[in-house]
């Protein structure tokens, strides 16, 4: 008779625990649970996605290949991003691929919080440190709203349509709101440490690192490139995708008006926290398109088929590529 611990009373190895099998099936349940939200949600909005279908079948096939490319260098723009806020080398396939599987639950989660959630799994998995994962996180999500802020400006000086733009901007009130949610969510953090002193080393940790990685990254004219040129390219292929996706069904309105349009909408609307920005972005878009000249009708279809190439076709894929990268490890 076997003396091992591991051996039953015959030779054999005990049927594993209740326990020990769920932590089997724990990984195979997160890869399914993107799948499970994408059909839910497709489910509750299936009129968009049949609505984009429809139009798109019937507009210039070569303009929504054009969409879906400038789509895919948007992903490589958000890799050069992710690079760029962190001074480790990260391997170039495989922080494509979960830039590629953060795009479907950024569209699942608001707030970007699940493609961001999906870039801090990745840089752990690497053996990022922590802090310096959260720094690079929080150094991403300054420098694109930085640098698509300037990015409005130049168009706003350069443009001649700024005045039919006029009825875009915020009144008094809302301006306020404005200030006062950005100022509380300046104020907020401070006042947590202040009341929770737990929380006050790793907050300071944080902030050193942060800091030291920033300036480390700015020093390194490499990082620099692709922190700050793939924040600038982002926007300007967003509204590349909507002008592909107009020049298809007929819009008419220029690149630059397009992207002066997408600009100006995500600045007033992107402040609300829906799933990719989703609804109140939309929204604006269209309003911004009609008051640059396009029919209300045609501004809509063309919101609607940038939202099925940008969100529709590539949601299965980056779902099955997070579903594959979990099963594998590598989140």
């Amino acid at each position: 008779m076997s003396l091992l611990p591991l051996d039953g009373p015959h030779g054999t190895l005990p049927a594993p625990t209740r326990s020990q099998a769920a932590a089997r099936l724990l990984p195979r349940a997160l890869s399914l649970l993107p799948l499970l939200l994408i059909g839910a949600w497709a489910a509750f909005d299936w009129h968009t996605v049949y609505d984009g279908v429809a139009r798109l079948a019937a507009a210039d096939p070569w303009w929504l290949l054009a969409a879906v490319f400038f789509t895919c260098l948007g992903w490589v723009a958000a890799a050069c991003v992710r690079q760029g806020a962190l001074p480790d080398r990260l391997p170039p396939g495989l922080l494509l691929a979960s830039q590629f599987a953060a795009g479907a639950a950024n569209h699942v989660l608001p707030a970007s919080v699940g493609a961001h959630a999906v870039t801090l799994r990745f840089l752990l998995g690497r053996g990022i440190p922590l802090p310096r994962a959260a720094a690079s996180l929080a150094l991403y999500v300054l420098v694109r709203p930085i640098a698509k802020t300037l990015l409005l400006l130049v168009f706003l000086a350069t443009s001649p349509d700024l005045m039919r733009l006029g009825q875009l901007a915020p009144d008094e009130g809302t301006l306020l709101l404005a200030a006062g949610a950005m100022t509380l969510g300046l104020v907020a953090p401070v006042l947590l440490m202040a009341a929770v002193p737990p929380l006050r080393r790793p907050a300071l940790t944080f902030v050193r690192t942060a800091l030291t990685d920033a300036r480390l990254l700015h020093t390194r004219p490499a990082r620099a490139l692709a922190l700050w040129g793939g924040a600038a390219a982002t926007p300007l292929l967003q509204a590349s995708v909507i002008a592909s996706v107009g020049a298809a069904l007929g819009l008419p309105l220029t690149w630059a008006q397009v992207t002066l349009a997408f600009l100006a909408a995500g600045a007033l609307a992107g402040a609300v926290p829906a799933p990719g920005g989703i609804g109140p972005v939309d929204a604006a878009l269209v309003f911004a398109l009609a008051a640059l000249g396009a029919p209300v009708s045609l501004a809509t279809a063309t919101v609607i088929g940038y939202r099925v190439v940008t969100i529709w076709l590539p949601l299965l894929p980056g779902a099955l590529v997070l579903s594959a990268l979990v099963h594998r490890k590598v989140l």
